[in-house]
């Protein structure tokens, strides 16, 4: 595993590289890092390139001027660009985009504007619909709890419940080391994500204009990206994968890691 930093604009972007193959970028979600994807990285480094980076605000990351979902695709599109140019055995010029949560909705905004530099994207517990005003409510109201109370506070409160409470009752140490790094986390990041998700717009049109490969993994019992919303979205694409996590909520890469594995694996 080789540790990269970018310097982007004024800021330290770091990100991690490994594997053989096919180039392939993990982009994690909202409160979380790279990390996050440790039990995919393990399998999926024998099959593809990985790019594995901390977005902007996040790990070891520093925060850029433009925290928009489109700013920080910005970022996504450069660490590609530089790990294309500096390894010629990679060939192509393009690269699958495996996006978590809010790291969906980046790789929404990289394949809307760079559809030639992506050649299959992975929606992982995302949706390409815009907020709801109901959704953006919730999050408004986030926003002041972070504000009033602290990154750490909320964010120790939320992540418990991103899993089924089987698996959480099953596996309480895990858990418990998510939300003890999530006090790395600073109240600017965290308002800045729920800020640029708000103000994301629908991509519906890119699932139907994108004429590649396109993965969904979806929770059953996910409470942040609900089911039946998943399901509305899938019909959209031409050339889809649909993969329905039967014991898992919003983090199916490590309630149900093998299926995952397996599934994003269909992209290579």
């Amino acid at each position: 595993m080789k540790e990269n930093t970018l310097q982007y604009q004024s800021a330290k972007i770091f990100y991690r590289t490994t594997g053989k193959g096919r180039p392939a970028i993990l982009i994690h979600g909202f409160g979380e890092d790279g990390d996050i994807w440790n039990k995919q990285i393990e399998f999926l480094k024998e099959h593809f390139f990985l790019i594995i980076p901390d977005l902007p605000g996040s790990g070891q990351s520093e925060l850029i001027n433009d925290m928009s979902i489109e700013g920080m695709a910005e970022v996504i599109k450069t660490l590609i660009d530089i790990e294309l140019q500096n390894s010629s055995s990679l060939g192509g010029g393009w690269v699958g985009a495996f996006g978590h949560s809010m790291g969906g909705y980046i790789t929404l905004a990289l394949a809307e504007k760079y559809p030639n530099l992506v050649s299959s994207f992975a929606l992982v517990h995302s949706s390409a619909f815009a907020d709801s005003e109901e959704k953006k409510a919730t999050r408004l109201k986030a926003i002041e709890f972070v504000k009033k109370n602290g990154a750490y506070d909320f964010l120790r409160t939320t992540i418990p419940g991103l899993f089924t409470e089987q698996w959480t009752a099953q596996n309480k140490d895990a858990v418990e080391m998510l939300v003890e790094k999530s006090k790395a986390f600073s109240n600017e990041a965290i308002i800045a994500y729920y800020t640029a998700m708000i103000n994301r717009p629908d991509r519906t049109a890119v699932l139907k204009n994108f004429n590649k490969p396109i993965l969904f993994i979806i929770g059953e019992h996910d409470k942040a990206v609900p089911f039946e919303q998943s399901m509305q979205q899938c019909y959209l694409p031409d050339h889809v994968y649909i993969h329905i996590m039967q014991n898992s909520a919003h983090m199916g890469m490590w309630e149900e890691a093998g299926k995952v594995n397996a599934a994003l694996l269909q992209l290579k």
